[in-house]
């Protein structure tokens, strides 16, 4: 029987004893063994931050997210070999395409929130520059470098792809390597997938590494740089948090765990709605998808007093139609938890909440099954129960799998409050047309949760639905849910930095970030800016046009042309009745246009298109006969890899005769490399 090997230091490992027996979920049988024994956990934390660390760190934002899409690439065209090893772990084909296919989806998200939304660097400057003193020459900046140790991942059972996965995308991007452990029963998946990943040989050396069994003494060797990400039940989670190195040394730690996730059906949402209907199938969906062992799964759902024997007799109907058997076999809809302790444990809750309520659908005991041995397999049919809602056990206990329970509720105060026992949640749905009610139930319980759908007609075709984590949210959840955040875009990644401020001169700012600030040394070219490919081209590089005259003539003229005759700008009384202004002004787009014609370059040349305006302000009003002059500044250069041109971004100051400011604003370019034009 294979042993599961670990790869850490820059090989493979073999444990020297026979390890733990992992099954198959659907037949019992024994699939591998799984054991850490003999792994060096100091040796390979070193390995990350001395190889590992400085590989990746090497890489820019941009050639990091290159890499991520190349990595999705090459597991996507080993979807197939993913799957049939899924099947063993009890997924359907359809459950297998969730996690893997989503796995996958996080990976290609990333890296093109990478490209998009990270400069071609390896600094990430944050916010706008602080002025800290009246003469400009001592200024702040927040910049955010990746921290010097690992990322380490203890990922739960239900997800063995893709909560590996959205763990590594954002570390990764931030530089900083990863060392995954993954949940014993499914543990033969996720080795599988990280196979895939060394064999691909796209990742440097160091920037994954791998554990197949316990954890040993790891933590023991964790450092104030490493972070720790854990995804499990609530009481371990509590049990790592309190780690003396953990706590001592102040890692960062952040846990995604077990939360009673609710969905309300709003009081409009009368049976024969399209919103009873969505509710509904909702509810159906989150119970049976992966065996309902879904960190996200609804297992309280609140229902109006008035529709709770409609909604429990429409949601039974739903799930007598569920079939539960071998992923392979024919119209198998839900297939088998992930063991048989799992089983058990599930059946010990449902004990636990029928003192609540009662069973209104299914049997813990017994379930039909297709193409399998009921026993063998760790199988259990979906459970439905309905329960007092001022009783304790719904609010506290989960069933970790197919099972939800379903409470009536009399008023959105007493649904709000009934949500907060839960004590904290990853995600919750709000089912409603009604937006009065969905904002008071929204603001009312977001407190208590990390994520909320509002559900009704109009969104439902493009719903990704209640249980479905996306890389551009947050994933994770306050309290019970275990207080952390996953992906949520860039913020997954500035989890991985050190936001640290910078106080500087302007000049030593522009070279610790890469990037030209206010204040700092501009630098007069001996031609045009706009006559200079990417790779001539310097933060500070300026060009100073102008005078031009503002006349009234103008101010008309375009008044005329674009149709904007708003009065300041028209009519003489009411502009000098108006305190801003006292006389008639300028329009704020004909002074950018003015601006344009003076710094415009009007050849061919390296500047390929003007792709838009950030952060634009109108300062100080301009009057007929204010002569204006503008200086143009390259800011920032971001190459683009893939492609012959890159991104510039120009500060832009528009001056009056008086020196004073009346728009500030950012132009955006697309210039050609030279290398594109050979």
């Amino acid at each position: 029987m294979t042993l599961l090997r670990s790869y850490v230091g820059g090989g493979w490992h073999t444990a020297p004893d026979e390890g733990r027996p992992l099954h198959d979920a659907v037949t019992g049988e024994e699939v591998a063994r799984l054991s850490s024994t003999g792994v060096d956990f100091a040796a390979a934390l070193e390995h990350g931050r001395r190889v590992g660390g400085p590989a990746l760190r090497e890489l820019t934002f941009h050639q990091r997210a290159a890499l991520l899409k190349a990595l999705a690439g090459h597991l996507r065209e080993h979807r197939e070999q993913l799957y049939a090893v899924s099947a063993r772990t009890g997924a359907t084909l359809g459950d297998s395409r969730f996690d893997v296919d989503g796995g996958i989806g996080v990976l290609a998200a990333y890296a093109s929130r990478g490209r998009r939304e990270l400069p071609n660097d390896t600094v990430f400057v944050e916010g706008a520059l602080e002025p800290l003193g009246r003469g400009g020459t001592f200024v702040g900046q927040h910049v955010a470098t990746s921290l010097r140790g690992v990322a380490v991942q203890v990922n739960a059972f239900n997800f063995p792809v893709w909560g590996p996965l959205e763990k590594l995308a954002p570390a990764f991007l931030a530089g900083v390597p990863s060392l995954v452990k993954p949940a014993s029963p499914t543990a033969f998946l996720t080795a599988e997938l990280v196979e895939l990943i060394v064999d691909s040989g796209l990742l440097p050396e160091g920037a994954l590494q791998f554990v197949a069994g316990g954890v040993g003494d790891l933590f023991d060797h964790l450092t104030e740089q490493d972070t720790v990400s854990f995804t499990g039940s609530a009481s371990t989670a509590a049990k790592l948090r309190t780690h003396p190195v953990i706590v001592n040394r102040g890692v960062r730690f952040t846990a995604e765990a077990d939360s009673l996730n609710l969905s309300i059906l709003g009081p409009d949402a009368a049976p024969g709605s399209a919103e009873f209907d969505l509710f509904v199938k909702g509810v159906v969906t989150e119970m049976t998808v992966k065996a309902g062992q879904k960190c996200t799964a609804i297992r309280r759902a609140f229902v109006p007093e008035q529709h709770v024997d409609a909604a429990v007799e429409a949601i039974s109907a739903r799930l007598a139609k569920t079939v539960v058997g071998a992923p392979d076999a024919e119209g198998v809809r839900m297939g088998a938890l992930a063991g048989l302790e799992q089983r058990e444990e599930v059946r010990r809750s449902v004990k636990a909440l029928v003192d609540a309520g009662r069973i209104a659908f299914g049997d813990p005991e017994e379930v039909d099954v297709v193409g399998a041995d009921a026993e063998r397999g760790a199988f259990v049919s979906p459970i439905l129960l309905v329960a007092d809602p001022e009783r304790a056990e719904p609010h506290e206990v989960e069933a970790f799998g197919p099972v939800a329970t379903v409470m009536p509720y009399t008023s959105t105060e007493q649904v709000i409050a009934l949500a907060a026992r839960g004590r904290g949640s990853l995600a919750g749905s709000v089912v409603t047309a009604d937006t009065a009610f969905a904002r008071d139930v929204v603001l009312g319980v977001a407190p208590w949760h990390g994520r909320l759908l509002v559900l009704n007609e109009r969104d439902a075709k493009e719903s990704t639905g209640h249980g479905s984590p996306l890389p551009q949210l947050v994933h994770g959840g306050p309290g019970r849910a275990g207080g952390g955040e996953e992906m949520g875009g860039i913020r997954g990644v500035l989890h991985h930095m050190q936001r640290t401020a910078v106080q500087a001169d302007p000049d030593t700012l522009s070279a610790i970030t890469g990037r030209w600030v206010t204040g700092a040394e501009r630098r007069r070219t001996d031609r045009h800016p706009f006559r200079l490919h990417l790779e001539e081209l310097r933060p500070g590089d300026t060009l100073v046009a102008g005078p031009r005259r503002v006349t009234q003539q103008d101010v008309e003229h375009f008044a005329e042309f674009t149709g904007d005759t708003f009065y300041a700008h028209m009519d003489a009384a009411a502009a000098a009745a108006n305190p801003l202004f006292g006389e008639r002004v300028a329009h704020g787009y004909l002074i950018v246009s003015l601006a344009a014609g003076l710094f415009v370059d009007p050849d061919p040349g390296p500047v390929l298109a003007n792709f838009g305006v950030d952060n634009l302000r109108f300062l100080t009003p301009v009057k007929f006969d204010d002569e204006l002059t503008v200086t143009l500044t390259c800011k920032q250069i971001t190459p683009r890899d893939s492609a012959g041109y890159g991104e510039v971004r120009w500060d832009t100051d528009v001056t009056r005769q008086d020196g004073e400011s009346v728009a500030r604003y950012d132009v955006l370019t697309l210039v050609a490399k030279q290398e594109a034009g050979k």
